[in-house]
């Protein structure tokens, strides 16, 4: 399918990789991993034929469709969603034109006998067998199954891609690229604007799937629930297994130890042959097997140990000072953002040394509750800190909270004070910002190196209380890593807003998830979460097979119990019908004698006590014809 053969690209006269090869066959998803800044996305550019290379060969088969999900993708404004996801299908489209050209143009022609119309009755034959192939009858219920499993609800559907987030506008594009049938799919960080539902339906989806897919991911459980193949590229070289990246580690580790063992017995024979040469060229009637031994010396293909690049950040957070027994106190919290109502009447109470997790689809109010907590933006209800509390603020979009015409060193000096200005040089080097690297300006940063230098700066200031916003995103795995194991030992109060599943698991001890303007607490892990919701899926799936049942229930015959309690139900309120028919009728008639002739009327000495009597059965008759109607509406 594609076949990579000694591919090696460089930047400023430095190879990012250099000489590496693979090949690309049906079925193959790739986990492609690797540090920050190792060359995953330059790699997927080059497969994507979006970027020049220096030097090596990408062979492809003819006619080989690929497609790839960027970071960063242009929008075309004034579609709505459905037809944005449309545009996946160009063929199609052009097809179904070409078939509305056709039948505009026999309607309009009177010519019936004519060559000309029974051309054109051939070519719309053609047309409508081609759009059978390719899938034009179904593409728009493929099109709504993708975008709901992707987190848009049918009244989404059509509106403007303008009114939705970037987040949102990359799902239209990721939707677009798994509508298209292509034959490999490149995807890069697929799983950064979803939530945990989505992602989870996005597995099945690619699992599922017959061509080949590379992936560029720091999500492991997405990785490990995916992949079948990993390729990391570490120092310039590659690393090719058959093992998705959990089982890949493993592997890697066991063929290092057994790498260093070898190299160690080896080196042992070296040095004892060593040894012999020199003893031997010390006498002249030895000389000879001296030199038969350097021979066999320079022929031995010395094992090499794979190298690893293990230089990792190193991340601590202390805490401040003790806060008191209650952090945060909210009743009653509302947002709206224009006519959109995002958060209503929420109300929740974190105590001290809580570990929190935000969970739920995008547009929920995860990120907006996270900003109101550290008075970022403006709400309605009561918010109230408690005694001492200091808030450590981890933004999720760290572009509009770092100032890119500085540079990372003059960065820290600001946010520094007196008493830890001096440790910002240390603090750097431990967020493996060294030497000339300090001197960046923060607007040429990647992605992973804008998240170190947030999270450093996070270090400068006293805080017992972490609000974390996706603070995974663009980290590699070995740093999410180590931010894991930091929050495990932070002994404040932590919430943090993520959706990835790896990385929450064993750091939270409750689940919050946001959705319809509602919070729902779980006292659990995020297994415990995923669970529970699994089950109240399955529970939907059971209420769902009930009420289909019914539907088959209602279609097929009713049992002859059933039938004749509905005759006999049936007979009885035609029977109060009637009644209630009648007493109207009399009721209404003496109302019209009192008002025509109301002495005559009341002469009759029983004449009260009788109309009251019609009126109480009037009210005992009515209640009786509900009572029976719901009846039959339940057998029904």
């Amino acid at each position: 399918m594609l076949n990579i053969h000694k591919l090696s690209i460089s930047f400023q006269g430095e190879y990012l990789f250099q000489d590496i090869s693979f090949r690309l066959k049906g079925g193959d998803r790739v986990g492609l991993i690797g540090k920050n800044g190792a060359g995953k996305s330059t790699l997927l550019k080059i497969l994507a034929n979006e970027m020049e290379y220096d030097s090596g060969q990408v062979a492809t088969e003819k006619a080989l469709k690929i497609g790839f999900l960027k970071q960063d993708i242009d929008f075309v404004y004034g579609r709505t969603i459905l037809e944005e996801a449309y545009e996946a299908f160009t063929e199609i489209k052009e097809i179904e034109a070409d078939i509305e050209t056709i039948n505009t143009q026999l309607a309009e022609r009177t010519d019936y006998e004519s060559d000309g119309y029974h051309q054109l009755m051939i070519d719309l034959n053609d047309k409508q067998h081609q759009y059978e192939i390719l899938g034009g009858y179904n593409y728009q219920g493929e099109t709504e199954k993708v975008l709901q499993g992707l987190g848009f609800k049918r009244d989404d559907f059509g509106k403007l891609t303008d009114t939705f987030s970037g987040g949102w506008r990359m799902r239209i594009e990721l939707a677009k690229l798994l509508l298209q049938n292509n034959d490999i799919l490149l995807l890069d960080e697929p799983t950064n604007h979803l939530d945990i539902e989505s992602i989870i339906w996005l597995e099945t989806f690619l699992k599922n799937y017959s061509g080949a897919v590379v992936i560029v991911s720091h999500d492991k459980m997405f990785l490990d629930n995916v992949t079948n193949r990993t390729i990391e590229i570490s120092l310039g070289r590659i690393y090719d297994y058959p093992k998705p990246y959990s089982e890949y580690l493993v592997l890697r580790e066991e063929l290092r130890t057994q790498q260093l063992a070898s190299q160690k017995n080896q080196q042992k024979q070296i040095e004892q042959t060593e040894k012999l040469i020199e003893k031997f060229r010390a006498k002249a009637s030895k000389a000879s097997m001296a030199q038969s031994l350097i021979k066999k010396l320079d022929k031995i293909d010395r094992i090499e140990v794979d190298e690893d690049d293990n230089s990792v950040m190193t991340l601590n957070f202390p805490v401040s000072i003790i806060p008191g027994k209650v952090v945060v106190e909210m009743e009653h919290i509302e947002k709206h953002y224009g006519n959109l109502q995002v958060l209503k009447d929420v109300g929740m109470m974190v105590d001290r040394d809580s570990k929190i997790a935000f969970v739920g689809q995008n547009g929920q109010g995860k990120s907006t509750l996270a900003k109101i907590i550290v008075g970022e933006i403006e709400f309605g209800g009561h918010l109230k800190l408690g005694h001492n509390v200091q808030i450590g603020y981890f933004a999720q979009n760290q572009a509009e909270y770092l100032d890119g015409n500085k540079t990372v060193l003059d960065t820290m000096i600001d946010a520094a004070n007196e008493s830890n200005r001096s440790k910002v040089r240390d603090i750097l080097g431990a967020f493996l910002f060294r030497g000339e690297e300090v001197d960046k300006y923060v607007k040429v940063l990647s992605g992973g190196e804008r998240n170190r230098l947030a999270l450093a700066k996070l270090l400068l200031q006293p805080l017992n209380v972490l609000v974390m916003d996706e603070p995974t995103n663009h980290l590699d795995i070995k740093s999410k890593n180590v931010l894991k194991e930091a929050l495990k030992k932070f002994q404040g109060t932590l919430i943090l807003v993520s959706h990835d599943r790896d990385f929450l698991r064993g750091l939270t001890n409750k689940v919050y998830e946001f959705k319809n303007q509602k919070i729902t607490e779980y006292l659990g892990d995020i297994d415990f979460f995923l669970e529970q919701r699994n089950l109240e899926n399955l529970r939907e799936a059971e209420k769902r097979e009930v009420i289909k049942n019914i539907e088959v229930k209602a279609d097929n015959k009713q049992s002859y119990q059933d039938q004749k309690k509905l005759k006999s139900l049936n007979n009885k309120l035609s029977k109060v019908e009637s009644e209630i028919s009648d007493l109207e009728k009399k009721i209404k008639e003496i109302d019209v004698e009192l008002q025509t002739n109301y002495d005559a009327t009341v002469a009759d000495a029983n004449f009260f006590d009788d109309y009251q009597n019609k009126k109480k059965r009037l009210e005992v008759l009515m209640l009786d014809w509900e009572n029976v109607h719901e009846e039959i509406e339940k057998i029904s």
